[in-house]
């Protein structure tokens, strides 16, 4: 097989790099894809086992766990559940707080205050509270989805702060908590914090503009609250299930040229080359990255691109992947916001790390 840039590219590669051309591309271009995106990715994800001829027992039983074992499925069902029974005194909450509070700075508020509790309540609750809260806006559909994809962004940046936030945060705490880092709770405050804070409250400035502003105001029908009902709560947690069981195995079928590739290239293309994470699993691309081998620049810049493009498609974290289903919302659509204002984000935070060489701690 032939060498390109000193990397030994065999079939199983190249057919790798298919798969993953035909997973950016297909949900643009195929209805039938867009419409049935969990079944699409789970046959990609089966073909990339397949190509790397990875398929065992223990395989099968890991993806079929890791959706409840890591939380993400039971934290969907229950947190579904106490909305749905308690979705009167909420709906009054925040129906109280719209009449009270000027749209463009609740906007704000919702974004910020969601981002930066995210790392707490963890990103599948801060998701869970965002759909409800959208839902019951006087927005248009179209300012409904801008909304959720801005505030997506800045729960995926928030909840990276502590090891309660996501798996992606978890790993990485893991992966660091011996030598040279010690890497402990607050590791990932301490050495992100102040430009994921800042990054939260520039999301949250650009949603109470590019929302707050422009927004068209409608009647909440009154019907709303009992829109889809218990079927709609079980139903979302199923899809759920699907979505990440399906991007485990892509992950692990991806793992020959994550490896191989990816681990081997220097931080500031690195950072780039993260956009994957797009509509990859970024906790699998933490766990291959991610070394106590690594420096801290490394590992923060690895980190920084993880976070930001994973705002950028549906498949590209999970508070992406409730919202969409929630709001019945295609990629088209999501990739329309969500395309240009991560290559925005990415590209501050490019200048920020790599050319102005910024990256404060809280020296904790």
């Amino acid at each position: 097989m032939p060498m390109i840039a000193g990397f030994d590219v065999t079939a199983v590669d190249l057919a790798l790099f298919a798969i993953f051309l035909v997973v950016l591309i297909f949900p643009f271009k195929v209805k039938a894809v867009e419409k049935n995106l969990e079944v699409f990715l789970f046959i990609m994800g089966a073909a990339a086992v397949t190509v790397t001829n990875k398929w065992a027992f223990e395989l099968i039983k890991l993806a079929a766990e890791e959706p409840v074992m890591k939380g993400i499925v039971p934290a969907v069902l229950i947190a579904g559940l106490i909305f749905y029974y308690g979705k009167k005194p909420f709906q009054k909450m925040v129906n109280g707080l719209l009449k009270t509070i000027p749209l463009n700075i609740f906007i704000f508020a919702v974004v910020a205050i969601l981002g930066l509790i995210s790392s707490v309540i963890t990103a599948i609750i801060a998701s869970l509270f965002l759909v409800e809260i959208t839902n019951l806006m006087p927005l248009e559909r179209k300012d409904k989805i801008n909304l959720v994809i801005i505030a997506c962004f800045s729960i995926g940046l928030g909840a990276v702060l502590t090891p309660l936030g996501e798996p992606l945060s978890t790993i990485a705490v893991t992966k660091l908590q011996g030598e040279p880092y010690n890497a402990g709770f607050f590791y990932l405050l301490d050495q992100l914090g102040i430009l994921i804070t800042l990054g939260v409250l520039g999301c949250a400035l650009f949603g109470m503009f590019y929302v707050g502003k422009r927004a068209t105001k409608v009647e909440v029908a009154a019907s709303t609250e009992e829109e889809g009902g218990l079927r709609e709560v079980f139903m979302r947690a199923i899809k759920v299930y699907a979505f990440v069981a399906a991007l485990f195995l892509l992950g692990a079928g991806m793992e020959v040229i994550i490896y191989k590739y990816f681990t081997k290239i220097p931080d500031y293309i690195l950072f780039w080359v993260n956009m994957i994470s797009a509509i990859l699993d970024n906790a699998t691309l933490t766990a291959a990255e991610i070394s106590p081998a690594m420096t801290q620049r490394q590992i923060n810049a690895a980190l920084y691109g993880l976070l930001i493009s994973g705002g950028m498609l549906i498949p590209g974290n999970i508070p992406n992947i409730i919202s969409a289903g929630k709001l019945g919302i295609t990629s088209s659509e999501w990739a329309k916001l969500g395309v240009p204002f991560g290559l925005v984000l990415n590209a501050i935070y490019f200048v920020i790390v790599f050319v102005l060489g910024i990256n404060p701690t809280l020296g904790m």
